[in-house]
């Protein structure tokens, strides 16, 4: 068996398909269940974050294994398969661990080193255990990656300035706007974890906004956040709140899943007043034809991501430190994943030496009719000497070649000759 991680990401694929590709959240047991039903794939684990749709498994074949997964997301998203072609990114055994651990560095996010990708990765591992649909393999890779994430974070300033998606999108929106949040009222459409920080970041800013109207499909959700938030400012209502709160707000900022665009050119069609409206919502949740109106400007995650490539000039060398320490840490990580495949191979193998020599002895029974007990035991013990013996090299050659590439061609060649 082997480990893959087969997605599709912001770095290869168009916000338009990443919007199609999306899988909502009521669905994502149903997909580890789906996917562990397959022939080829025994342990999975699904990551879906607004820019990452992505499965990270144990499998058997492995073009089997990418056809059955591509499949698998065709029919979660309604995404033809075709349309996957040259878009997903596929990694394979070690290539694997290398991968997630970078994806948890925040070296793979929109935002360098935002934090927010440890806790998605953390609950899509708490889904696949609740869902049976990981093992000990896939369990220690992300929580192993999950702890490089941190260390890169800790050792490194990669994390500096900017901590989150949901911090970059308020200075986006602040720049935008001029730096003139004072007295601002806001609306905040969605009460997740992006909206949260979204939410908290735009309490925390210098300029102090009037008020903060948190709309939700959810609204007892809405007010759990609001209770978080614990500011007199903050206010919540249902989503179809959000037209009415149009024509006194100065910003919107749509942070949640939602099939359509719950802001759309007819919301504001009469604003005589600038507005700016934020989406960070993948699928889209407002309308491109809201800017039919010239006192609204919107920008999306695609503006987003430009504006962050073009500041990290001076992160270049925070970037470069946490690559060191993520490679560091992914070699610890695989040489003790062959440490320990080196020790199971080696029980495995006495195992079945001691099944061989159990099931001989019991077939030529009669061959030693003629013997006392303690002639049995002896012979017995002599046969079994002699075994062990034999497997001494093979298990100390195992043993000194664990953690390198002879080790695991051994490994191979030992479960293939012994047929393991």
């Amino acid at each position: 068996m082997a480990l893959i991680s087969i997605g599709i990401d912001h770095e290869h694929a168009s916000l338009d398909l990443l919007e199609r590709a999306t899988v909502p959240e009521h669905e994502w047991s149903k997909m580890l269940r789906t996917l562990v039903s397959h022939r080829n794939i025994h342990e999975a684990v699904f990551v879906s974050t607004c820019l990452r749709t992505e499965v990270v498994a144990v499998i058997d074949r492995f073009h089997g294994a990418v056809d059955e997964i591509t499949m698998t997301l065709a029919e979660a998203t309604g995404v033809d398969a075709s349309e996957f072609e040259d878009r997903l990114t596929v990694n394979y055994e070690r290539d694997v661990a290398a991968h997630l651990f970078s994806v948890a560095a925040g070296l793979k996010s929109v935002v360098p080193g935002e934090y927010e990708i440890l806790g998605q990765l953390r609950r899509a591992l708490e889904l696949a255990i609740e869902e049976h649909t990981t093992g000990p393999e896939i369990t220690d890779l992300f929580q192993r990656a999950i702890a490089s994430g941190r260390h890169v974070r800790h050792e490194t300033s990669i994390a500096r300035g900017t901590l989150s998606f949901a911090h970059a999108a308020v200075s986006a929106a602040t720049d935008e706007m001029g730096g003139d949040l004072a007295g601002a009222e806001v609306v905040v459409v969605g009460a997740g974890q992006l909206a949260s920080g979204v939410a908290r970041s735009l309490l925390a800013h210098p300029e102090r906004v009037a008020s903060l109207l948190i709309v939700n499909r959810t609204v007892a959700r809405a007010r759990t956040l609001a209770d978080e938030l614990g500011d007199d400012r903050v206010r919540v209502g249902e989503l179809d709140d959000v037209a009415a709160a149009l024509p006194g707000a100065r910003l919107v900022v749509t942070a949640l899943e939602a099939p359509a665009p719950v802001v759309v050119a007819a919301h504001v069609a009469r604003l005589t007043h600038d507005l700016l409206i934020v989406d960070l919502g993948v699928p889209r949740a407002v309308a491109p034809d809201v800017e039919a109106n010239a006192f609204v400007r919107r920008i999306d995650i695609s503006t987003l991501r430009d504006r962050i490539d073009r500041a990290l000039g001076d992160r270049r060398d925070a970037i470069d430190d946490a690559q060191k320490i993520v490679a560091s840490d992914v070699e610890r990580f695989l040489v003790d994943q062959r440490a320990r495949g080196a020790a199971s191979i080696v029980r495995e193998l006495r195992e079945h030496l001691d099944e061989v020599v159990t099931g001989e002895l019991s077939r030529r029974e009669r061959d030693f009719d003629g013997l006392s007990e303690e002639q049995r035991e002896s012979v017995t013990s002599l046969i079994r000497s002699v075994v062990a013996k034999i497997a001494h090299r093979p298990t100390v050659a195992l043993k000194e070649a664990a953690g390198t590439d002879q080790g695991t061609r051994l490994s191979e060649a030992t479960r293939q000759l012994f047929d393991l």
